[in-house]
């Protein structure tokens, strides 16, 4: 038993997050055999608290099965980095990742899925925070019952409000929830901009942002300004739904930020009474637009009444039930959705020093 021989086995094992082995991920850091005892120290580039102690036994085993004498020492960890956005932005302090959420359109349950997934990132490990874009029908504030307007200390900028130990932002916060926003697209933008360049973010290894429904010019437009490192589109199995999902696809492909996945929200309904499963939208159709445009099919989400009850109290799936299986299912996407993004080209540019140069 030597270093290659274990390295030989770290080859041959399969993350289902990443879509490759551990040495092709990059994940393992250190090999040392002396004697009888195997060290190996492995860093994933992603929030895994969900399946840490799952990942150790699994490493664990797979080395005694080729080596039943071995001495185990796993130092198994997670580090989070900047990865890298659009040529034309410039990266926000307090932020290494930013990650849109989008749909081609209205009513499929994105807002929902976004907030679940910022509290599942955090839930992994990650500091998570999110952004509400939606400036015509913001819905943040209510789905984390947060309100009131953002503290300022110093009269410029905003604090972002706290709910479920969550970091965010909305044009909610600022307005009275019955108001109007009847404004025209660079009116949008400019707001939005403000709203994210103007919060103090604080140390926040993934920025969560609810886009709006569509693919309009106010779509665009953040999208060629805001330093994005990959974006999610939400769909339903239904075939309009579908259609506009491939909309927001080809949005993304104009203006360099890479898709992450699809998730498939509505997905299933399970009777409550007999247990029976329906496809109520359809099935099979984030599956399909996955396979057209070369992503992954990150996860597929329930159709379920408690889901909605929640986020109108204010209590999130995620928060509030960790343990429901839909709970699970969002921890799961996240898990994929930022094993994905860890495997795309790494920002280095915040951990080096600026060389200014005076004249005396």
């Amino acid at each position: 038993m030597n270093k290659e021989n274990i390295e030989a086995l770290l080859k041959d094992y399969q993350c289902p997050y990443m879509g490759t082995d551990l040495v092709s991920g990059n994940t393992v850091k250190e090999i040392k055999v002396e004697g009888n005892n195997v060290f190996v120290k492995c860093v994933l580039g992603w929030p895994a608290e969900g399946i840490m102690q799952a990942f150790h036994e699994n490493m664990d085993k797979k080395i005694k099965e080729a080596y039943p004498d071995a001495q185990t020492n796993l130092d198994l960890s997670y580090e989070i980095s900047a990865h890298g956005i659009q040529k034309s932005t410039e990266r926000i302090k307090g932020i290494k990742n930013i990650i849109a959420v989008a749909s081609g359109k209205g009513g499929v349950g994105k807002s929902t899925t976004a907030v679940n997934l910022a509290l599942a990132l955090k839930e992994e490990g990650a500091n998570a925070a999110i952004l509400d874009a939606d400036i015509y029908g913001p819905s943040i504030p209510r789905m984390l019952g947060v309100s009131g307007q953002p503290d300022s200390e110093d009269g410029k900028t905003l604090m972002p409000k706290i709910g479920h130990g969550l970091q965010s932002m909305s044009i909610g916060l600022l307005v009275e929830e019955d108001t109007p926003m009847i404004w025209r697209g660079p009116m949008v933008t400019q707001a939005l901009e403000q709203l994210l360049t103007d919060t103090q973010w604080k140390d926040v290894d993934y920025l969560i942002i609810d886009l709006p429904p569509g693919t309009g010019d106010v779509q665009l437009t953040l999208c060629q300004k805001i330093p994005v490192s990959g974006a999610v589109i939400v769909t339903t199995p239904q075939d309009i739904s579908l259609i506009d999902a491939r909309k927001g696809l080809k949005m993304f492909e104009k203006v360099e930020v890479p898709v992450l996945g699809i998730v498939e929200n509505m997905s299933t309904h399970v009777c409550k009474k007999c247990g029976h499963i329906e496809s109520i939208f359809g099935e099979g159709g984030g599956e399909q637009l996955a396979s057209e445009a070369g992503v992954k099919l990150l996860g597929e989400l329930p159709l379920e009444k408690q889901i909605r009850e929640e986020m109108d109290k204010g209590t999130p799936t995620v928060s509030s039930n960790p343990m429901d299986p839909a709970s699970l299912a969002y921890r799961e996407i996240a898990r994929k959705m930022t094993a994905t993004l860890s495997m795309r080209k790494k920002d280095y540019s915040a951990a080096f020093p600026k060389i200014v140069i005076q004249n005396d």
